[in-house]
């Protein structure tokens, strides 16, 4: 077992220095240079403690994240709701998504319990559905309401929430938790609560957005993405303590 882990460690950061100097050294603009730096810090933590399959999550959680707001970026550049930098990522986004998903990938490094992983799904799954959601919600959404009142505000707006954004939302975060029931990151009986974990964090993220975020300066988006993320994998894996205590077979 140690020599396994210490191959694994040494593909997890041979592998992640070989990305983070392509992504340096081309014309990449999905991250800034400190964004690339970060985000290899953060692949060979996740290679080294989960091996590939919960590297592929996240690999696919980036791809689908960074597709999501190129869309219509044209549009909303326009009306002045895309995000800065034309959606490149820097290290506060890096950790403000993926600091949670971290923490629980340690964490079963040192402690291996499948609740861990269970855990780094659903807080990148909440992560993903957030992204998809408000993307797809200012490119195409065709009425937008504040989750709190449901009264009309314009797309971009904080709390916002519309019907395109969220399905789109609910789709994401349900390929993402298939994903791990397939690479068996995360049994496939847990997938459900897996995917109800990462839509009810996001639907608290709108309703947090909405109330608390404008009250204290510190509460900046990726404060908010760091706290949706831990309610997501506190409720997935909280869900599935509860329901074991009360005679389910999980």
């Amino acid at each position: 077992m140690s020599g396994f882990l210490t191959q694994q460690w040494i593909v997890a950061l041979a592998l992640n220095g070989a990305i983070a100097a392509v992504g340096l050294l081309s014309e990449q603009k999905a991250l800034t240079r400190s964004g690339t730096i970060h985000a290899a810090i953060l692949g060979a933590i996740l290679w080294g403690c989960l091996g590939w399959p919960g590297y592929a999550i996240v690999a696919v959680y980036f791809i689908l994240g960074t597709a999501a707001t190129k869309v219509g970026m044209a549009q909303k550049e326009a009306q002045g709701i895309a995000e800065k930098r034309g959606g490149a990522r820097g290290p506060e986004n890096v950790w403000g998504s993926a600091l949670t998903g971290a923490v629980c990938a340690i964490a079963f490094a040192f402690w291996p319990n499948p609740l861990w992983k269970l855990g780094f799904a659903a807080s990148f799954a909440a992560k993903l559905a957030d992204t998809a959601s408000s993307e797809v919600g200012k490119a195409y959404g065709k009425r937008t309401f504040l989750i709190t009142s449901f009264k009309p505000v314009p797309p971009g707006s904080e709390g916002a929430i519309s019907l395109e954004g969220t399905l789109a939302g609910w789709i994401a975060a349900g390929v993402l938790t298939g994903l791990a029931a397939v690479l068996q990151v995360v049994p496939p009986n847990w997938w459900w609560v897996c995917w109800g974990a990462a839509v009810l964090a996001t639907t608290i993220e709108s309703w947090m957005g909405a109330t608390i975020q404008p009250l204290f300066d510190w509460l900046t988006n990726e404060a908010i993405n760091g706290i949706q993320t831990a309610i997501a994998a506190a409720i997935a894996i909280l869900g599935v303590v509860l329901l074991r205590t009360q005679g389910f077979n999980f």
